[in-house]
């Protein structure tokens, strides 16, 4: 026994060795990095969301509220609408506009099903509902759909249509059938499906727990008996605690026997019998023509494979950062409809080092790692290794078809070997390596992860790109565009992050309209229809317009415009490629001769402290402030130190002396590019001028007695706020609210007091007189 603990803390110990070398090479990583590439990679615009509400590029669904979990989105770009699978409801509305005559189904769990799940220990709002999880095309007027039914997953038939100008959606309570196999249980558990010629493919867990999982085909017609089929659940070896991402049918060759259904999912990993799970990313597909086993493997896949798909980061001494955790995948449509580019979204498992990575995988690497050689496993305590042996015919995983052997017409017909030998041997031996080796955009050391992503490919003034548009779990949105150099050097460029809801919620679903130019994003507690661009706000002039190097954009004589590729060449100026305005704007040095830049008249007293604000339009820019002194002509560069320091919204001096006065310049230098944004006319007070001025009038220098610590604390509370990352803004503002409302309540206490003393004091002039006047007319008489 005391073995064994030895031996567990020496595991453990190896384990926390192992995530502490991971942090460090994380941050080497990040310390590696030249610095135009560290700016690089913040993004040009960052908006809030009163920001982005402002640009009226972002559209919220007005039907939203809290926790309707908004995670199901069905596209129809062909009529115009969007089905959306929330709590208790599916949404039909208008992809031009979300809150355009929306329509509405009710179709909650059963009360009998509700307090159910109740019992069961489940929470009565998060998960005792009937989540809606699966929106699938069946035909031209119906839709498929399943909900997690409060803990019991049902599906059903949902007829959408339109009479006139007025869309049409209803339930057919008639068709309602069990959804286990088809749906989770789980409202929050992933899962994949994907509905093909009638057949429903998904891939889930089946069970109550959510521990087991299978891929499963169901559907199909009633003359199809074979229709029902699944993963062997009783081999391990096959798909252990896995979590299903997507699933989608890829052609492998021109011959539809060949057709195939890859699915991507990651699963837990045990090697060498011990307690210690690893997650891995897989990347599995079956024949759609599959029909299961004769003998062996009934109503089972019998051309299951699965493969590894690595996406990490090259290190030194040829220790990789591994981004394990598979979240979301998207495929990209290319002119050959059997080579989809695969873009993959990955996070990493470990708890110190957090990271999210974005890694390309090309169809043909996929298709050679299912065509090279098998892995074996001896038994349960022992690892994956190469299987070197004899291989039977027909190659396990081929589909059957007139192509290989005529001979072999269904799955039915192969041999027992075959059968056999793919029982045990599911696991492809190589793995899935990214296109160029690693990821294409990653983010390291942050506070938030990627959780969905889509892509479009934006054709340009100077050839064709690929944007991307990464969700957070934080409710933000990362466009992304990867530019391509000489000798085939990539280069991503963050174009903008955008805070699409009020309050920071994770991304659950993200679908892309390039016909509407639209992006469709579901959350917790709401969805909206988001503009892929917003061209207008990245200036005013030619100059700015190239430096965003934003492909839907372009400068096209007047104003920066969305970018449009006709026949007629118009004057369009962009450059994706390098952002250089030179090259592109006639104007270029004219604009800058004649550049018209915010001016200001700013007051300061001698030895106070005055912050000169500047903020520039990208963040990518690099600020430099210039001084030109009262009666020069010359700019000089401000020098900083203690006392002048520069900081993320502008120039602080702490200090204020006579020598400071003068016109402030802040220029923002962005490439080739440098202009001035805002000039700032500082003069000084002399301090004994100031308080010459103040000591004229009593009443004036009592208030300057009263204010004058209220000065000082918000100078000391501004150098806090400075230099104190956990002293923030809103601790600032709240702390001066109560401040003056202290103020405010003493300044009433004392008046109060002050109106009581004069009220007395009237009574007693009052009763005084009465009393005179008393006595007056007794002496009369």
């Amino acid at each position: 026994m005391d073995k064994d603990i030895r031996r567990a803390a020496g595991r453990n110990k190896h384990v926390v060795l192992f995530h502490i070398f991971q942090l460090l090479l994380g941050l080497l990583l990040v310390s590696t990095l030249p610095t135009d590439t560290l700016k690089q990679n913040i993004p040009r615009l960052k908006l809030s969301y009163k920001e982005l509400q402002f640009s009226n590029s972002c559209v919220p669904f007005l039907g939203s509220a809290e926790g309707l979990y908004f995670q199901t989105l069905l596209l129809d770009e062909e009529k115009g609408r969007v089905l959306l699978g929330a709590k208790d409801h599916i949404f039909l509305l208008s992809l031009d506009d979300l809150n355009k005559n929306p329509q509405k189904i009710h179709w909650p769990a059963s009360k009998e099903r509700v307090e159910m799940c109740k019992l069961a220990g489940k929470n009565s709002h998060t998960e005792c509902a009937n989540f809606i999880r699966v929106l699938h095309h069946y035909n031209k007027t119906h839709v498929y759909a399943c909900g997690t039914g409060a803990f019991h997953p049902v599906c059903g038939f949902v007829q959408v249509g339109s009479r006139g100008e007025e869309s049409i959606i209803r339930l057919h309570a008639e068709s309602l059938e069990s959804g286990r196999l088809k749906c989770p249980f789980d409202p929050k558990q992933p899962f994949a499906s994907v509905l093909i010629d009638e057949f429903l493919y998904a891939g889930t867990a089946f069970d109550f727990l959510g521990k087991d999982s299978a891929f499963t085909r169901s559907l199909g017609s009633q003359q199809q008996q074979q229709h029902y089929i699944k993963t062997d659940v009783s081999e391990h070896n096959w798909i252990n605690e896995a979590k299903f991402i997507e699933a989608y049918s890829i052609p492998d060759t021109y011959n539809p026997d060949d057709d195939k259904i890859y699915f991507f999912f990651r699963e837990a990993n045990k090697d060498d019998g011990t307690t210690d799970k690893t997650v891995f990313s897989r990347v599995g597909r079956v024949c759609k023509n599959d029909i299961g086993g004769l003998r062996s493997l009934t109503q089972k896949w019998t051309t299951f494979l699965k493969a590894r798909l690595i996406c990490s980061i090259p290190g030194p001494n040829g220790v990789d950062t591994h981004f394990d955790e598979l979240q979301d995948i998207f495929l990209l449509s290319t002119k050959d409809e059997r080579n989809p580019i695969v873009y993959g979204l990955f996070t990493t498992t470990s708890s110190i080092f957090k990271g999210s990575a974005v890694c390309v995988y090309s169809m043909a690497d996929i298709r050679a790692a299912f065509n090279g050689p098998y892995a074996h496993k001896e038994g349960p305590n022992h690892r994956w290794i190469e299987y070197e042996g004899k291989i039977p015919y027909p190659r396990p995983g081929t589909c059957p078809s007139r192509t290989y052997d005529p001979l072999i017409k269904t799955t039915k017909d192969f041999p027992d070997d075959v059968i056999t030998f793919i029982k045990y041997h599911p696991m492809m031996y190589k793995p899935v390596y990214p296109m160029g080796g690693e990821p294409v955009f990653a983010r390291t050391n942050v506070d938030y992860k990627f959780t969905q992503i889509v892509v479009d490919r934006v054709g340009a003034e100077d050839g064709q790109y690929n944007v991307m548009f990464l969700g957070t779990d934080v409710g933000t949105v990362l466009k992304v565009v990867s530019v391509t150099k000489e000798n085939w050097v990539t280069e991503e460029v963050v174009l903008e992050e955008l805070q699409v809801f009020a309050a920071p919620s994770p991304i659950f679903k993200m679908e892309i309209s390039s016909k509407q130019q639209q992006l469709y994003i579901g959350s917790r507690d709401g969805l909206v229809q988001l503009s892929l661009h917003r061209c207008n706000i990245y200036g005013k002039v030619c100059a700015e317009c190239c430096l965003a190097r934003d492909p839907y954009c372009a400068w096209d004589g007047y104003s920066c415009s969305r970018y449009i590729p006709a026949s007629k060449r118009r004057a369009r100026r962009q450059d994706i490629k390098y952002g250089d305005p030179e090259s592109q704007c006639w104007d270029f040095e004219e604009n800058l001769k004649n550049e018209q830049a915010e001016e200001k008249l700013l007051f300061a007293v001698e030895y106070n402290s005055t912050f000169l604000e500047c903020i520039p339009k990208s963040q990518q820019a690099n600020i430099r402030w210039f001084l030109q002194k009262t009666g020069s002509d010359h700019q000089e560069e401000v020098k900083l130190d203690d006392r002048v320091i520069k900081v993320e919204l502008g120039l602080l001096i702490r200090t204020l002396q006579k020598k400071d006065a003068g016109v402030y310049y802040c220029k923002a230098q962005d490439h080739t590019f440098t202009h001035t944004i805002i000039k700032i006319n500082l003069k000084v007070i002399e301090n004994e001028q100031m308080e010459n001025t103040q000591s004229k009038a009593e009443d004036e220098e009592g208030r300057h007695r009263d204010l004058t610590p209220e000065f000082r604390y918000r100078y000391k509370d501004y150098l806090q706020l400075v230099s104190s990352p956990s002293f923030t803004l809103d601790d600032y503002c709240e702390q001066m609210w109560h401040r003056e409302k202290r103020r405010q309540k003493n300044k009433g206490s004392a008046g109060k007091w002050k109106h009581m003393q004069e009220m007395k004091k009237s009574r007693n002039r009052r009763h005084h007189s009465q009393y005179s006047t008393k006595n007056g007319e007794g002496t009369d008489t």
